[in-house]
């Protein structure tokens, strides 16, 4: 077989693969670590809408200033947020802190 027509494949190949595979998007979700009731209510419905379009969740607890000193209210937050979007996704990865920010990931159910 001759050696451009071997690479001519392998790149036909690869091109076939590369547009059969899935894009993946991230969507983000922010809070305080003091979140009021609605406002986080309000921010789980846009987490159900972007799970059930099939997009991963990455949801952040950002501390300002010295409200680094409510680390666990953060973690509360994020784990009732895993808890009630249990339906529609499932925990990439627990709450962790890094730097200034707890984060997590929730990625969605396969829908059949």
């Amino acid at each position: 077989m001759d050696y451009k027509k071997f690479l001519y494949e392998q790149k036909k190949r690869d091109k076939a693969l590369k547009t059969k595979a899935t894009k993946v998007t991230i969507k983000e979700i922010r809070f305080g670590p003091n979140t009021d009731e609605h406002d986080y209510e309000f921010k789980k419905k846009h987490a159900i809408k972007f799970l059930s379009e099939g997009a991963k969740l990455k949801a952040y607890v950002f501390f300002k200033g010295r409200s680094i000193i409510y680390k666990d209210q953060g973690q509360i937050l994020l784990l009732r947020l895993a808890q009630e979007l249990e339906e529609y996704g499932k925990v990439e990865q627990m709450p962790k802190l890094e730097g200034k920010r707890m984060i997590m990931f929730i990625a969605p159910k396969k829908t059949k």
